[in-house]
């Protein structure tokens, strides 16, 4: 078992969870950061066609977040502020917290001949946001510093390119435009609330595809990042070819979104909100404030909408229930006719059994 260790002002090691909703840019923060120098655990989720460039993910941490959504009932794109609540519930498991312990404490490495010490690592998964604490916990037993990089994208971006890459061609999906979007801004607004206590940093990914090295170097002086602090030139340069403005494949607007007015409002008043946090200086108590009212607001509606909606809840699970009890019947085998019983037993006899 990996033994922990206290905290101590003179610890170099950092971990930088880079945060935010799917498809808002946080794989090309990752990788950026990766090209720096920062170590992401191996092995990694492999490149596909949504992610041509990587997605800079842990297998294992993406293993990890999927088991205990599952086990949670929360689904990545959550729009349930109640989601929170039982996401909280598992972090607080002990054995989660050991088990995340003794994985996270190895990955920092010291110095052996000519390979260089790891002391600063990147751990990036969508579903990264719903056990920040789970996470803060285990970076604290392995003496490590916990920071956070939260990628900001317009919701109606987001929206669009998960329609687009996540369920092309699809209509009436479970995952609408109205669930996305309502998805995002409880994300959003959770994850500003949950990463107060830290250092952390927020970055608009139209910023880091125009010029990557303003909000990247900046946040390695907020966050101490010494790969990023140090970079050389070949790690520059290795960054100015990973980062493509060709990566922002999808420009959708409200004009392409049709969601209720309230919640267009909602969404609205998060990015304006989240967008004062980018700005140098910007992280103040008072845009706190204004996002806790806008949290506050969007729980209001949503229960507002679940309470409207409570008849088809109930309507829903009811054919839930009912088609669960038919498969039931069709997989049960068949009852064996009386005149086959009887035939049976006179087989028996005749056999003398």
């Amino acid at each position: 078992m990996f033994e922990t260790v206290p905290l101590t002002t003179q610890s170099k090691r950092r971990v930088v969870f880079v945060v935010g909703s799917g498809r808002s840019g946080t794989s090309t923060m990752a990788g950026a950061l990766q090209a720096l120098g920062m170590h992401v655990p191996q092995p990694e989720v492999r490149a596909d066609e949504t992610n041509p460039k990587g997605f800079a993910e842990s297998k294992w941490v993406v293993d990890l977040h999927h088991e205990l959504l599952q086990r949670c009932h929360v689904q990545v794109s959550d729009s349930r502020p109640s989601a929170w609540y039982e996401t909280g519930k598992a972090s607080a498991s002990g054995i989660t917290r050991a088990r995340l312990t003794e994985w996270l404490g190895p990955q920092f490495k010291e110095a052996v001949g000519e390979e260089p010490a790891i002391d600063e690592l990147v751990i990036k998964d969508p579903r990264l946001a719903w056990f920040l604490g789970l996470w803060k916990s285990a970076a604290l037993r392995c003496d490590a510093q916990a920071s956070y990089v939260t990628m900001l994208r317009h919701v109606t971006e987001v929206v669009g390119s998960k329609k687009r890459y996540y369920a092309p061609g699809q209509t009436g999906s479970a995952f609408s435009e109205v669930q996305r979007t309502a998805a995002w801004v409880n994300m959003m607004l959770h994850t500003e609330r949950a990463t107060r206590s830290g250092r952390r940093a927020f970055v608009r990914y139209d910023d880091l595809l125009t010029d990557w090295t303003v909000p990247v170097f900046r946040l390695g002086q907020e966050l101490d990042l010494e790969a990023v602090k140090g970079a050389s030139a070949n790690t520059i340069r290795a960054v100015h070819q990973f980062i493509d403005p060709d990566l922002k494949r999808v420009e959708t607007t409200w004009d392409d979104v049709q969601v209720p007015a309230r919640l267009r409002e909602l969404a609205e008043e998060t990015w304006t909100g989240l967008s004062k946090l980018a700005e140098p200086g910007g992280d103040t108590p008072d845009v706190h404030a204004l996002l806790d009212e806008v949290r506050e607001a969007y729980v209001a509606f949503y229960d507002e909408a679940e309470a409207v909606a409570q008849s088809s809840v109930i309507a829903a699970r009811r054919q839930g229930q009912e088609q669960g009890r038919e498969q039931a019947l069709a997989e049960r085998p068949p009852h064996p006719s009386a005149f086959t019983v009887r035939a049976k037993r006179r087989i028996r006899r005749t056999l003398g059994k």
